[in-house]
């Protein structure tokens, strides 16, 4: 028997941006190609006009390249950094769906002339009647075929009504049979026979639905393995019974029924599905509590601070609406963070997308390996993946997206960065999603800039679990030298109480500090342990603390001998003179 090369697919709709659980199922698929062998095809689904976009689109394809889930065949993307990703070798494309109307419209017009689907005219409003109707008599509504369409039988009048213009719709003939779906990962799932409905296959607008345009693309880009989430097993019975009745425009033959694999969906800790609603329930609940907190805090002085419609604004108040736009207004507004849903959360949130990956494949499968202390294999590259991934490692139940363990990992592979590549990788996070921060970084020239952002890459490295996490204690060094305010509290604890002794004791240290020979780390931090001790000071903390307040307003910073060689001898001085000019 000849060898039949393994074809995946990834086939997202362009609605939005890319959500971590489609990351997983395309990574999934990415691995499966590669472990045997053969190729991974992007297609995108793009049938909803009204919601599709080509922004989304791209999206979608860069947040995959950043992932490093490449694909082989699919639309030609050129990333940033000189890769090409897709291409048509094999001429099955194109790989918008919207651009394959052509294919669609031959293959429903066999099944038409086959016996096996039939044009029907009723419209919405008689549907939604007979649904009422149906509800009313408490009964589940269930579309009734019409009585002069018959299984194998061509109904050469419709289709006549059909051409001729008049508004209609493609049904599938479903047939009285039983449908058994094998799947890899749940095994067999049988639907009894008469279950299936006759399921429109084109809709009124002429455009194909989700379920024949899968099947048809599926078919005639050589897909053999499907590997999708568990949601989408009660459709697959629908596609199995149309792979049993089409039959191929090109040559006749008939089509094949891919491996599938349904794999577990991702659910929050607490159990609840992960979905990009969980951003409008964080943003909900922080403005009520902020609401119940002020009284000032009207549902019209909102609006106007958030130049937001009000109307909109009272009904996600009142969970009417889930507007991410809303939320986002609402999470700025209140300085909140909201949980990372969607593959550019991550990326904005700092997140390295080896760790994402790592992560991601132990949701819903493992490797079953053991490390040399007996502990599970948990820490492995998109590389290990490839090599080992198989369909009878992955479980049967829901995985839960642990955020803890994910900023773990990440903290663990930022750690695991040299001091240089950590600054430049940082630099890129930068440009991108603090493009002041940059600035500010690359102010002083490439050089210069790249040795000062390794002394503050080795300074704040060791605590941070994401790139944004690192901006907090590093916010100092892409602050000018009058750019920042003094912490009142921090103020009054370590400069102006007990007589003002903290103050004193920086404006007798800052001259130890402008005539200090070599401005390093290890000097200055000398310096500072050396004079606390000729001060009789428990400890460097009485003299630490006036520093960081003076060179970055509050009482926090990464170690002193770091932190000052990154600002400079000069902008050191002119924090501390500033400091002691402003202050008492």
């Amino acid at each position: 028997m000849a060898h039949i090369p393994v074809f995946t697919r990834f086939a997202p709709s362009p609605t939005g941006h890319l959500h971590i659980g489609g990351a997983r199922t395309a990574l999934f698929c990415w691995a499966f190609a590669k472990r045997h062998g053969g190729r991974f095809i992007l297609r995108i689904e793009d049938t909803d006009l009204a919601r599709s976009s080509e922004e989304s689109a791209r999206g979608i394809m860069e947040d995959l390249a950043w992932l490093g889930i490449e694909w082989d065949e699919g639309p030609v993307l050129r990333t940033a950094d000189g890769r090409t990703l897709g291409g048509d070798p094999r001429g099955v494309g194109p790989f918008f769906q919207a651009q394959r109307l052509p294919l669609y419209n031959a293959h429903a017009e066999l099944l038409v002339r086959a016996g096996r689907a039939y044009p029907a005219f009723e419209s919405n409003e008689e549907l939604e009647a007979k649904r009422k109707a149906a509800t009313a008599a408490k009964k589940t509504y269930r579309y009734e075929r019409p009585e002069d369409v018959h299984p194998g039988e061509f109904n050469e009048a419709r289709w006549a009504r059909a051409a001729a213009g008049e508004p209609h719709v493609i049904r599938f003939l479903s047939p009285p049979t039983a449908i058994t779906v094998s799947d890899s990962v749940l095994g067999d799932v049988k639907i009894a026979a008469g279950e299936l409905d006759d399921f429109v296959i084109r809709k009124a607008d002429g455009m194909p639905t989700y379920h024949f345009a899968v099947v048809v693309d599926d078919e005639l880009m050589g897909v053999t393995h499907v590997l999708r989430a568990q949601e989408h097993l009660a459709n697959t019975p629908r596609h199995v019974a149309l792979q049993q009745a089409l039959r191929r425009a090109d040559n006749g033959e008939p089509f094949r029924t891919p491996s599938y694999g349904h794999m577990p969906l991702i659910f929050n800790m607490d159990g609840s599905k992960m979905s990009k609603r969980d951003k409008a329930k964080v943003a909900r609940a922080a403005l009520r509590a902020a609401m119940q907190k002020n009284a000032a805090m009207t549902l019209d002085s909102l609006a106007a601070a958030l130049a937001l419609d009000a109307t909109a604004l009272a009904g996600f108040i009142n969970a009417e609406n889930d507007s991410i736009d809303i939320a986002g207004h609402i999470a700025r507004h209140l300085s909140i963070s909201l949980p990372e849903i969607e593959v550019s959360d991550f990326r904005e949130r700092g997140y390295l997308p080896g760790a994402i990956t790592n992560f991601l494949s132990l949701l819903g499968w493992n490797p079953g390996m053991k490390t040399e202390d007996g502990k599970d294999l948990e820490k492995f590259d998109r590389e290990f993946l490839a090599r080992h991934f198989s369909l009878d490692r992955i479980g049967k139940t829901s995985a839960k997206f642990d955020r803890v363990k994910l900023a773990s990992f990440d903290g663990d592979a930022l750690a695991a960065l040299s001091d240089p590549e950590f600054a430049a990788a940082w630099l890129s996070w930068m440009k991108e999603f603090a493009p002041e921060a940059h600035r500010a970084a690359a102010g002083d020239g490439a050089a210069a800039a790249r040795a000062r952002m390794e002394l503050l890459a080795r300074a704040v490295k060791p605590r941070a679990k994401t790139f944004a996490d690192a901006m907090g204690p590093a916010r100092f060094a892409f602050v000018a030298d009058d750019g920042y305010e003094f912490d009142a509290a921090a103020v009054e604890k370590n400069l102006l109480a007990n007589g003002g002794a903290g103050r004193a004791l920086l404006a007798e240290f800052r001259d130890r500090l402008q005539s200090l020979a070599s401005w390093e780390p290890g000097p200055i931090h000398d310096l500072i342990e050396s004079f606390a001790k000729q001060k009789g000071l428990p400890n460097m903390g009485p003299l630490a603390q006036p520093i960081r307040v003076a060179i970055a307003g509050v009482a926090v910073s990464p170690p002193l001998g770091e932190t000052l060689a990154v600002l400079g001898r000069d902008s050191t001085l002119r924090r501390v003179d500033r400091c002691l000019s402003m202050i008492g």
